[in-house]
């Protein structure tokens, strides 16, 4: 089943900007990883036990690497033995279900099923797994995908992202973007809403840094790119607008590292991004990182022992040309 939506996503309004190459290996820079062992893109990260992990996705149907579907896979990668292994399988395929990691399990929330009536079926559903099996936690009690989920204090909080628009759940155009903020306990397992993010968008990403959540970059579906930063301090529920990015971007990963927000990647009109940006809290100030080895968009991204892995992606606007390619950022 083809899933592509080229002929819906808006074009970017400003020109490539390319970040300052590393100028050594004590600055910080791009090298290979381990690939992935099956090409996948729509896909997020969260780091797990020490490891990098993937789940769901999108993953070509055939050599041409054009035609794309939702995966049922999970993808383990070891940084210490750099090497990748398949860990359980989900309950059904899916693409674009968010990841997060807390008290010694990793979630998966939400994300989108295929069936026979359409391609784009937003799910509540959320697993949990412990290392041995994928297996059911609690439902959101509201649709939330192509969202950012992170973990705080015991707690997971997922912000921005997309939900259906009415009746309909069945095709990319039945979604709208949602400012929705909703928090997962995993200790009673109950949810509650938080504070709305200040602007309604998905394809965002963010990280935790000192106990505050950021919150970087996205697309809204009239809109375009977005290029904003918001922080929120779970200890007053309150959001605060931040310096945005220097370039606005959508379908971008990003992670945490030694005290700084890194993103990097995305779409931006026509083309798939190579900028990777640094944010410092301290000082509300980005600065330019190395340009991506291999630009890319619908990529995973998590940090573990100060690196940050970015994982599949498409080299291609859209659903085309899904790679495998694993790099890591040496901050």
């Amino acid at each position: 089943m083809l899933i592509d939506r080229r002929t819906l996503l808006l074009a970017g309004l400003l020109g490539p900007v390319m970040p300052a190459q590393a100028s050594d290996r004590h600055a910080p820079h791009w090298e290979a990883a381990a690939d992935v062992p099956w090409p996948v893109q729509e896909v997020y990260g969260a780091a797990f036990n020490g490891k990098v992990v993937i789940a769901g996705g999108m993953a070509p149907s055939d050599a041409s690497l054009k035609e794309v579907n939702p995966q049922d896979r999970t993808g383990v990668y070891d940084p210490a033995t750099g090497r990748w292994r398949e860990g359980p399988r989900l309950p059904f395929p899916r693409h674009h279900p968010a990841l997060a990691a807390t008290r010694g399990r990793l979630y998966a929330f939400g994300g989108y099923r295929v069936t026979e009536a359409g391609s784009w079926i937003a799910t509540r559903d959320v697993l949990a797994l412990d290392g041995k099996a994928w297996t059911a936690a609690p439902e959101m009690p509201r649709f939330q995908c192509e969202t950012v989920a992170v973990a705080l204090g015991g707690r997971i909080h997922l912000a921005s992202g997309r939900a259906p628009s009415g009746e309909a759940n069945r095709r990319w155009t039945d979604h709208g973007d949602v400012d929705l903020h909703q928090v997962f306990d995993t200790k009673d397992g109950r949810w509650r809403l938080a504070a709305p993010c200040p602007s309604a968008r998905n394809s965002a990403t963010g990280a935790v840094i000192d106990g505050m959540f950021y919150l970087a970059g996205g697309r809204t579906v009239r809109g375009g790119n977005s290029a904003q930063l918001d922080r929120y301090d779970p200890k007053t529920d309150r959001w605060e607008k931040l310096r945005p990015m220097p370039r606005a971007a959508g379908g971008l990963a990003g992670a945490a590292a030694n005290g700084k927000l890194y993103v990097f990647g995305g779409e931006g009109g026509r083309d798939v991004i190579a900028d990777c940006w640094g944010y410092d809290p301290a000082t509300d100030q980005w600065t330019p990182g190395p340009a991506m080895r291999t630009p890319r968009h619908g990529l995973a991204a998590a940090a573990v022992n100060g690196r940050i892995y970015a994982v599949g992606g498409g080299l291609k606007v859209s659903g085309g040309q899904v790679c495998a390619v694993n790099e890591v950022l040496l901050t």
